[in-house]
């Protein structure tokens, strides 16, 4: 796919947290010598200093261009570089995966409000933080509020850039005698739809702001300090089960019904998991948990029913470790909508008891057994006198 290069899989030393995940699914046999990888577990401090100096080589080498990626392959996709890295989570946390993902496909725009709870707090363990930058100083923007209001939170953000960035169209629409007729149609009628349209809206941005440094408009100076809100932002919502079933349904379901153009992911374990693994509305009839030591007596909340029942907005049930594929479609598609979207995510967690280290066989069980479907509902098809939903999981094959 790309002749003549190669690729490397390199591990920061120290920031490694030991989860054996990577081994796990590592699909390469060393044929040389049975019973090990392409990677395997080892003792840190005998490789440790070697593997500094190789980490530090590693941060010199170039990012490949974005716009030569194929984001739709699984393959390609994951050349893109992550800006959602080291956080402080449990070792072989399922939500982060998901997190890496949205910082890798949509990160260098994207704006991300966090509930309370666990990813809010590996997500801004201050003064560091998970969320990083690329080198040219771009990255996400994050910010936490209350556990019961971050939908409205979330809102709110899409409301003031989608304002933001209003205000400086109508002012671009008055600055061709400054700027220039041409650069100011190729700037509004930019759709910014991919890689590609999005550096050339970067790149008359830059344009722009460099001619209006020295033009005589008295709106030049408001122009410039808007003049970033003309390239697309994402704003993504994001919380756990305990805040979208639960504590902050209410908020949820008045942004599902707003139309605006947000995209909501739901990291699920099916308990409340950053207070200790206690049951939620997300939790399965009959499951054990914390104030349900009995099992559950009542049932799931289903939240993609809920959801779809509206008809306008993107519904997507995934699951990382059981269909890789989907869950990058359903992410692009979501993004992609125009109008609320909605991922529930299904995670594996510590507060589960389970063997983290084979966690991904999990989630995939819970997949196989249909104890979690995977689906995709886009209202978008129904215009094309299609079905909207798309069942991705395939009847059940395991018995429960």
């Amino acid at each position: 796919e790309f002749a003549g290069m190669s690729y490397n899989i390199q591990v920061s030393p120290e920031d490694c947290t030991g989860c054996k995940i990577c081994v796990d699914v590592c699909p390469a046999k060393n044929k040389s010598a049975a019973g090990l990888k392409a990677l395997n577990m080892g003792e840190q401090l005998p490789i440790l200093e070697q593997e500094r100096k190789n980490w530090d080589y590693f941060l010199t080498i170039p990012e490949l261009d974005r716009r030569l990626i194929k984001v739709s392959s699984i393959r390609q996709q994951q050349i893109q570089q992550p800006l959602f890295e080291f956080s402080g989570a449990c070792s072989g946390c399922g939500e982060t995966p998901y997190l890496k993902l949205i910082s890798q496909l949509f990160g260098d725009r994207t704006v991300v409000a966090n509930a309370t709870g666990c990813s809010s707090i590996y997500g801004g363990n201050l003064p560091t933080t998970p969320w990083a930058h690329n080198n040219e100083g771009r990255g996400p923007a994050w910010s936490n509020s209350l556990f019961e209001d971050n939908a409205e939170f979330g809102l709110g953000m899409r409301v003031a850039l989608d304002k933001q960035a209003e205000y400086a169209r109508e002012l671009v629409a008055k600055m061709g005698a400054e700027v220039g007729d041409e650069l100011v149609s190729a700037i509004l009628q930019n759709p910014q739809r991919d890689e590609a349209a999005i550096y050339e809206q970067r790149q008359n941005v830059a344009l722009l702001k460099e001619r209006l440094q020295n033009a005589r408009n008295p709106e030049a100076p408001r122009l410039l300090d808007v003049a970033d809100m003309l390239v697309r932002k994402d704003v993504w919502i994001v919380g756990g089960d305990g805040w979208a079933y639960d504590i902050g349904f209410g908020g949820l379901d008045h942004v599902l019904a707003s139309g605006r153009n947000v995209n909501i992911l739901v990291l699920d374990t099916e308990v409340y998991s950053n207070t200790g693994g206690q049951m939620s509305k997300s939790t399965p009839r009959g499951a054990v948990a914390k104030f349900a030591s009995g099992g559950k007596p009542g049932a799931k909340k289903d939240l993609g029913m809920i959801a779809m029942s509206y008809g306008s907005v993107y519904v997507a049930r995934v699951a990382l470790g059981a269909k890789d594929e989907q869950t990058l479609k359903a992410f692009l598609e979501a993004e992609a909508y125009d109008g609320p979207s909605l991922i529930i995510a299904y995670r594996h967690c510590i507060a589960h008891g389970i063997e983290m280290s084979t966690a991904l066989k999990n989630q995939k069980a819970a997949v196989d057994t249909g104890q979690w479907l995977l689906y995709r509902y886009n209202p978008e098809r129904a215009l094309n006198n299609e079905n909207p939903l798309v069942l991705d999981s395939r009847a059940p094959k395991v018995p429960v």
